[in-house]
């Protein structure tokens, strides 16, 4: 932890032209991400770093349209300028604001509107008006080449999954700051989304003879039967029914034959067709077969939820062994056959995670609560110090 903390300090914290705070990324490549922010920061609270949840929160928002449109990176690569922000920023305002003494009046005057902005342009993305945006394409979902079920750039037809519980997740945010601010109408109004959001993934998206949650193609209509991690994030979002959290772990979870192999998660169930390790083909990231350590977190909190200790418990240590002792340095994703690291080496990004889940099993704490405590733990309890700059 003291070697990847370093590399944060020295290589992932830089001053960037036209930003007056500096700003902090997990890329060696300089390009700034907006779901990789949100776990980035979920492992700096650990070590009382707050910053970066305020400079960078401000540095996207400022690139905001007026018709509330983020768009997903800026950097060194003209990656996803015309893709939007995952929706996390109201959950990153509200992990910033818990760490200055639950202190919400810094989003009061412009941030909150603009907030409320960038989650109306999301629920616009829906050309059928059921409630249930669509990605961009495979890479604005984040899983870079899950093309077949997320599509090609500018598609617009995925109703993801993974969307839709990071926008139950949003909307709880935005609930809970606008209940901080005094703001009670929008309070209930978002929490009545909240409501409608799940009752609507739960009607659209589950599977009953499947016992799975799968995308759906808002073109035709359909489900769209390829079995991703994606499907794993209702328990996260709390929106499963015990019964079909009970089917999701039981029969595709712990199937070694789909998702726990031996390094689990497998982003792609292994029965699929075009599922593989290893690099992207072409080059990039892969996310057809291989471990990313942000979903093994996510699902790990959701099986904690529905009360699957022993399966939590596996994948916490399994997580930690993959990261820590089967590579010499963290890693950007992994082999889920041999725990081989791959992409970005070192990787000082939200693979830190990794080296977190053992201790979070252990105490039962979950920073991601948004009714929670932040607890820097590693800093408090661990007493690692943070490092500061190597001389030049």
């Amino acid at each position: 932890m003291e070697s990847v903390n370093q590399d944060v300090v020295d290589h992932g914290i830089l001053t960037v032209s036209n930003y007056p705070q500096p700003l902090e990324t997990g890329y060696v490549y300089h390009q700034f991400y907006d779901w990789d922010l949100y776990f980035e920061n979920l492992y700096l609270s650990y070590n009382g770093v707050s910053d970066f949840c305020f400079n960078n929160f401000g540095a996207f928002i400022a690139l905001q349209k007026p018709d509330g449109f983020i768009q997903r990176s800026f950097g060194t690569k003209p990656f996803g300028l015309r893709q939007p922000f995952k929706p996390f920023l109201a959950q990153l305002a509200v992990l910033g604001s818990k760490q200055r003494g639950d202190n919400y009046e810094w989003l009061r005057a412009r941030y909150y509107d603009q907030l409320a902005k960038f989650l109306d342009r999301w629920f616009a993305y829906d050309s059928d008006s059921n409630g249930l945006p669509v990605w961009d394409s495979a890479d604005a979902s984040g899983m870079d080449n899950q093309i077949r079920r997320s599509g090609q750039p500018g598609s617009f037809f995925n109703e993801g999954v993974d969307l839709a519980c990071y926008l139950h997740q949003e909307l709880q945010a935005m609930a809970l700051i606008a209940g901080k601010l005094g703001n009670t109408d929008d309070q209930k109004k978002y929490l009545a989304h909240v409501d409608a959001l799940a009752r609507k993934m739960n009607t659209v998206f589950w599977d009953d003879k499947e016992g799975f949650y799968f995308d759906r193609n808002e073109k035709t209509g359909e489900l769209n039967r390829l079995k991703s991690a994606a499907g794993f994030l209702p328990m996260w979002a709390g929106i499963a029914s015990p019964e079909q959290a009970r089917r999701l772990v039981n029969e595709h979870l712990l199937n070694t034959n789909e998702f726990w192999l031996k390094y689990p998660l497998a982003t792609y169930a292994r029965t699929e067709k075009d599922f593989y390790e290893g690099r992207r083909r072409g080059g990039g990231c892969n996310w057809q077969g291989p471990v990313w350590v942000p979903i093994n977190y996510m699902v790990f909190h959701g099986l904690l939820r529905y009360g699957f200790k022993d399966a939590a418990r596996d994948l916490a240590y399994r997580t930690f062994a993959m990261a820590l002792d089967e590579n010499p340095m963290t890693r950007e994703f992994y082999d889920s056959d041999t725990a081989q690291g791959n992409g970005m080496g070192p990787f000082w990004g939200w693979s830190t995670l990794a080296y977190v889940m053992p201790l979070e099993f252990e105490s039962g704490y979950n920073p991601m609560d948004l009714n929670g405590n932040i607890q820097p733990a590693l800093a408090t309890d661990l007493r690692i110090p943070w490092p500061r700059p190597a001389s030049p």
